[in-house]
């Protein structure tokens, strides 16, 4: 990927004309972004963040303030979920700055919910659940069209549910989590599902029902060994040290036990 990253650079650095210029910035900052997805799965944040940064330096010098949204945008999804609520906050803000009053609806909807994680991820209950009933009344109203590249996407009410869940995981809410797990489990493919997964281990354990809790935690285990992601990986040795016990349950026995030797 960086051999990849370092020719589209040194194209766009010879290109003679504005718009050929601007079209590969284009392209190095979706490939960037790509480079940001896959070093978050690997659990490698550090890389994350640098390719996300690069992807958005990249769509400003495109030119095109929906591209320069859509990755400040998603910077600001990975800073919510490191737990970075204020600079998360701060790049949403950036987005919409960027967009101005003539924004996509899909560009509200989505922004909002990544919003409600970033408050969610400085502990704030109420700026959350403000944002989230905003993202899904935003999501409701989506045109049936497709929405505007780059958010190639669909985002529905059901993307809203999912990040409900996620954020009454990271508040500790156990009532925002279990009410809306069997809705939220049907959206995304497999990893995103797994991760879906242990936030709802994390309400369960919020709940008071460790068994349950380990039981989910173990099946979005074994579907992060199977992919080798440590992005899962990390989110499960996280939701394992929310339980602090001298003698805990055999369930969470077995957990430590297949979690023990992972190096991902």
């Amino acid at each position: 990927m960086k051999s990849h990253m370092r020719l589209i650079q040194s194209i766009t650095g010879t290109a003679t004309g504005d718009s050929d210029r601007n079209r590969l910035a284009a392209v190095g900052s979706e490939a960037a972004s790509l480079a940001g997805w896959l070093a978050w799965d690997m659990g490698d944040n550090g890389s994350a963040r640098a390719w996300y940064g690069s992807a958005v330096k990249a769509a400003r010098t495109s030119g095109d303030p929906l591209l320069t949204a859509y990755q400040a945008g998603s910077l600001a999804q990975f800073e919510a979920h490191a737990g970075n609520g204020a600079e998360a906050l701060n790049l949403t803000r950036r987005a919409r700055r960027v967009l101005g009053d003539h924004r996509p609806p899909v560009a509200d909807a989505w922004l909002l919910s990544v919003e409600a994680l970033a408050h969610a991820a400085g502990g704030d209950r109420r700026s959350a659940d403000r944002a989230l009933t905003a993202s899904r009344a935003a999501a409701e109203a989506l045109p049936e069209d497709p929405p505007p590249w780059p958010w190639v996407f669909t985002f529905g009410p059901e993307k809203v549910t999912a990040c409900r869940v996620t954020c009454g995981a990271r508040l500790g809410l156990a009532d925002w989590v279990l009410s809306d797990d069997v809705e939220a489990l049907t959206t995304g493919h497999a990893k995103q599902r797994a991760l879906l997964v242990l936030d709802i281990a994390a309400g369960h354990l919020a709940g008071g029902r460790v068994e349950s809790a380990f039981a989910l935690a173990r099946r979005a285990l074994d579907t992060g060994l199977t992919y080798r992601s440590g992005r899962i990986v990390e989110r499960a040795r996280a939701v394992r040290r929310t339980l602090t016990t001298g003698a805990p349950p055999k369930v969470v026995r077995d957990f430590d036990e297949r979690l023990h030797g992972v190096y991902l």
